[in-house]
């Protein structure tokens, strides 16, 4: 999966949480339902963290060097909300050209 695609999948599921009393992550969005690795999944919600699109997560090392996350209390925060509509308005305009391309021959 792309990597961005991946990253935008799972600030829309957080988006879709802020109407839940209680979202847990893990059974939503994870990187078996993204088809990615756990290590991958990892540092996507790591780097999340580092650029502010998301807060509440805690995120470790365990003694053999793995990347644990507890994304128990994780929730999207108001650059990640910038960061997906920004995103959708580049993919409705995206589309736009495509599909302008697509009926004028040579555009």
């Amino acid at each position: 999966m792309d990597n961005f695609k991946a990253v935008y999948k799972i600030l829309t599921a957080l988006e879709k949480a802020m109407d839940l009393p209680e979202f847990d992550i893990t059974q939503e969005i994870n990187h078996e339902t993204l088809k990615i690795s756990e290590e991958r999944y990892a540092r996507y919600i790591e780097m999340m963290l580092d650029v502010g699109y998301v807060k509440g997560a805690v995120v470790k090392k365990n003694i053999n060097g793995d990347t644990i996350i507890d994304a128990d209390n994780i929730r999207i925060t108001l650059k990640g909300l910038e960061y997906l509509q920004e995103n959708s308005v580049m993919r409705q305009i995206y589309n736009a050209a495509r599909g302008i391309k697509e009926i004028i021959p040579g555009a």
